[in-house]
């Protein structure tokens, strides 16, 4: 994409926010009938790919390149909102090639997908869901084997709106499927004038609940139960898992962790006349005016996934709410507790001090207590827990961010304990690093 933009001086394609020229984008609706198209032959030469990373991912296949070079990494691939995935050289991060979802099946011909796909931590099987709007909309939830590298669709969903879904959670027996307040105009036709996710969404409107959806992924059962509960939105799931239900111990409930907002500020937030500390528009969220764009880690329930037959209207529980001061986004957790009850969360922090997140939290669900770090003018990414290989507690293991030093312009990877929040050590650079989204550590 950024050789096409140097070499024509233009971005034809949509993206997540990018604003367009208004003429542009209302009359190119007409004159793209009577003009050519010029899109290239290779389906992801103008897509924007750079949000998730996957290591080995089954269904793409990716040869042997990197193997001995980088530790195991076969292929390398890097992901987006949209059902388009680029591969890229381990070692370079040059582009390879890009793959449709349709190479996965042929269903999945829907334009968008979640950056974030979930991986079973026991036998490595992949999951995400496609959406294809239009006259009428439909998501596929899929899960791709890693034994066999073969996709099969889990549940079709269609009596939900299209909504901008940027992650989703699996437990153990079960993928959910929660269609929070990010609903498309017009069933995502607005998307034709605005060419951005962004614009394209409706306002969230609190008085239409959430859905919740709980697939069956080990029995073939598709739906087994549906649930509606407050509204919010939401960015990042966090973890999940299953527990006898407190009221029925016959029964089982699905306990979800997210960072859920009470409306769409923070999309707006995020352009970069906001986040930039001397543009105008970044006083508007500092202190308590911003108080709508801080998320808040949310701990939600659903009762008796495995009743005999499937429920539908069954309420989702809000349990708790932990205070925005405490809670953070890019949340992540000691992946050796994932689909299992886990107790600590970590991520970027927003208290109103800064343009952007002013720290980095660890969140104890249990006690609701949180530790900080923070340093004036550093501005942390997210962290990427690696657990100690021999710990026995989940708090045991040491959190990665790469930190900006705003005073002088550059960056640093920051290591953290992550039981004390303590600093461990840092690795100076000598040049700053773009903030981006999402990382991983990839254990040899």
């Amino acid at each position: 994409m950024t050789e096409s933009i140097r070499a024509t001086g233009n971005f034809n394609a949509s993206s997540f926010g990018q604003k367009r020229d208004l003429c542009e984008s209302i009359f190119n609706k007409v004159s793209s009938v009577f003009t050519p198209s010029t899109a290239p032959e290779d389906p992801g030469a103008l897509s924007n790919i750079g949000v998730t990373l996957s290591v080995n991912p089954p269904g793409f296949g990716g040869g042997d390149g990197g193997e001995g070079r980088t530790n195991g990494i076969r292929s390398l691939w890097v992901n987006t909102d949209a059902a388009i995935h680029m591969r890229v050289d381990p070692e370079t991060l040059d582009p390879i090639s890009y793959a449709e979802q349709t190479k996965l099946h042929p269903e999945l011909k829907g334009y968008f997908s979640a950056a974030h796909a979930q991986k079973d931590p026991v036998n490595g099987d992949v999951f995400n869901y496609n959406l294809d709007i239009g006259p009428t909309t439909t998501y596929k939830v899929f899960r791709v084997s890693a034994a066999t590298g073969k996709t099969d669709i889990l549940a079709t969903i269609t009596d939900a709106p299209p909504a901008y879904l940027h992650s989703f959670i699996i437990t153990e027996n079960y993928v959910v499927l929660c269609i929070w307040g990010s609903h498309y105009t017009l069933s995502g036709a607005k998307m034709m004038e605005t060419k951005n996710f962004v614009d394209a969404m409706d306002a969230l409107d609190p008085r239409k609940p959430n859905q919740w959806y709980a697939i069956d992924r080990k029995n073939g059962k598709g739906i087994v139960a549906k649930y509606e509960g407050e509204s919010f939105f939401c960015f990042h799931t966090i973890n999940a898992w299953e527990e006898l239900s407190p009221s029925d111990p016959s029964q089982v409930d699905i306990v979800a962790e997210l960072t859920g907002y009470e409306n769409l500020d923070i999309i707006k937030r995020l352009y970069y006349e906001n986040l930039k500390s001397t543009a105008p528009g970044s006083r508007s969220f500092i202190g308590d005016k911003g108080a709508t764009t801080r998320g808040s880690i949310q701990r939600w329930r659903l009762p008796s996934v495995t009743m005999s037959r499937p429920s539908t209207g069954s309420k989702a529980i809000l349990e708790f709410v932990a205070p925005k001061d405490k809670s953070c986004d890019l949340p992540t957790y000691n992946p050796k507790y994932s689909t299992k009850p886990s107790r600590y969360v970590y991520g970027v922090i927003d208290r109103g001090l800064s343009t952007f997140y002013d720290g980095l939290v660890k969140y104890d669900t249990k006690t609701h207590d949180a530790l900080i770090w923070s340093q004036h003018g550093h501005s942390g990414g997210e962290p990427i827990f690696v657990p100690n290989p021999e710990g026995k507690e989940e708090d045991d293991g040491i959190l990665l961010s790469v930190v900006l030093d705003g005073s002088i312009g550059l960056s640093y990877l920051l290591v953290l304990d992550a039981k004390s929040l303590e600093e461990v050590g840092r690795a100076s650079m000598e040049w700053p690093v773009g903030f981006g989204f999402h990382g991983t550590h990839h254990a040899v």
